[in-house]
């Protein structure tokens, strides 16, 4: 079986941006809510039997503590924010387990249940489904890989390597001497993808890189233009570089996911066609049974 973790704030604004406006009988904006449910109702009837679903019930988290440029939900259209907390109710009562998460984000909850996920014996891939890069780091051969349901684009650690030139297990630190204009921090001046991406597809971490740059490995030193003044600001930065690492270093919390059976999808709760009726699209429902049936 495949287990599927999906992303669930990013599918609200993929559907917020690319659906047309729809309101409940009371006004509220629930486009984006119900765009969510046919898209994986979609993934559901395609053959997915195994969901779980992540999502951000607060924009902010610990890392704001650790970074004040750190992403927050300042500038989120409000029609948009006010259909944060209908989606969590409306996938659980689809029939999905959904982590609301607060102090952590939904990305380290698709980390935990992918480092669960792929510990079972029992599973044949992990698909996260999602195109942000942090992701990324997670990614195991082709047992735990990314899926850009969007562009159904699916990412194995060969994709990884070609997309940032470094192994999944380097994706922390690639982000934090690049930067991540997502998330709010800007990385190391004068650090682009391809140094970044050099440096560490040889060293691996940035902890390995000598502060000296004659001390680097020639072919790494001689392959990069300004390789002294890279040197230099490494040396200089190294502090703001652990701290940028440690904002990209996704959190695993084992306790997340006890088993994977539990992400078994049977069906929509007797909650679900009062879901479909704030949506205004009653026939959804008797679609989720007719799928759950099969």
């Amino acid at each position: 079986m495949d287990v599927h973790l999906v992303d669930g704030t990013y599918e609200l604004f993929r559907q917020y941006f690319g659906q047309p406006s729809r309101r409940a009988d009371d006004g509220q904006e629930i486009g984006a809510v119900r765009g969510v449910l046919l898209s994986l109702l979609g993934m559901i009837a395609d053959g997915a039997t195994h969901v779980g679903v992540a999502t951000d019930h607060v924009v902010e988290s610990f890392r704001n503590d650790l970074w004040p440029g750190y992403k927050t939900g300042e500038g989120i259209e409000p029609e948009l924010r006010s259909q944060f907390g209908i989606l969590e109710t409306a996938l659980e009562a689809l029939g999905l387990v959904v982590w609301p998460m607060a102090e952590l984000e939904a990305d380290d909850a698709l980390a935990s249940a992918a480092s669960v996920a792929a510990g079972d014996p029992a599973v044949g891939r992990v698909i996260i489904c999602t195109p942000d890069k942090d992701l990324a780091q997670c990614v195991v051969g082709r047992r735990v890989v990314q899926l850009d349901r969007r562009k159904d684009v699916m990412t194995d650690e060969e994709g990884v390597w070609a997309k940032f030139g470094v192994a999944p297990r380097s994706i922390p630190d690639w982000l934090a001497l690049v930067g991540d204009s997502a998330d709010g921090f800007p990385g190391l001046a004068g650090w682009g993808k391809r140094s970044a991406s050099v440096v560490l597809a040889h060293y691996g971490t940035f902890d390995a890189v000598p502060d000296d740059v004659a001390s680097w490995d020639p072919t790494v030193r001689e392959g990069l233009r300004g390789a002294a003044t890279l040197a230099a600001r490494l040396a200089e930065q190294r502090e703001r570089a652990e701290l940028f690492r440690d904002l990209a270093t996704l959190r695993r919390d084992p306790d997340l996911l006890d088993q994977v059976a539990a992400l078994r999808w049977r069906g929509p709760t007797d909650g679900f066609d009062e879901v479909c009726r704030l949506v205004r699209d009653p026939g959804l429902a008797e679609r989720a049974r007719a799928v759950a049936a099969r």
